[in-house]
């Protein structure tokens, strides 16, 4: 599989929106969710900020819990070989951040070392973001995961950029503001400001 794997430092970071700017970044891309829980439908997002080819198929589980107890919830367990993979150069959103289980043994890192794609992490501004970070990029490196780079999400912060930079050997590639009116076209002029090398 070609493309790259978005993951957070946890959930809510802004991953969805993230994704659909590469969708508008990279228009021959596809988006995929490999695995959603809870009644959030991130697919449908996407599709409508970006206006790009999503796929639909994937793990849907109705509770808003991490997959694993989603999982255990609806007695459907999931078996991350079983996924049919898309042949599209694709931008895969996971679910949550890189250390949440998806069944008794497996984590969403797993599924990245199974598609084996590298990963673009999306990250807070605010504080905590340093050390949410660090241990994300920590967590993939132990796996062996490539990392193309860091986006942080929110109001600017000089200090917490410089600080995720040095101590974590990684280049923040981007800065994504919170938008006060989030539309295709507002989402779409920031998108433009992205690297081109991201996604291949």
């Amino acid at each position: 599989m070609r493309g790259v794997f978005v993951t957070g430092t946890d959930t809510g970071v802004g991953k969805t929106v993230l994704s659909a700017a590469l969708m508008l970044r990279y228009p021959d891309a596809c988006y995929w969710k490999p695995i959603q829980t809870g009644s959030d439908d991130d697919t449908a997002e996407v599709r409508r900020l970006s206006g790009g080819r999503v796929i639909d198929t994937g793990i849907r589980l109705p509770d808003p819990v991490s997959p694993h107890l989603a999982a255990k919830l609806a007695g459907v367990p999931i078996d991350l070989k079983k996924l049919e993979q898309p042949s599209c150069l694709c931008i895969v959103e996971g679910a949550g951040g890189a250390l949440v289980p998806v069944n008794e043994t497996q984590t969403i890192a797993d599924l990245i070392l199974l598609l084996g794609l590298p990963v673009l992490i999306a990250a807070r501004t605010t504080l905590g973001t340093i050390n949410h970070t660090l241990l994300t990029l920590e967590a993939l490196r132990a796996k062996s995961i490539p990392i193309r780079g860091v986006v942080m999400i929110g109001e600017a912060h000089r200090e917490n950029r410089a600080a995720i930079e040095h101590y974590g050997q990684v280049q923040v590639v981007a800065e994504m503001p919170r938008f006060d009116s989030l539309t295709p076209d507002s989402l779409r002029t920031w998108a433009e400001t992205l690297p081109k090398d991201l996604v291949a």
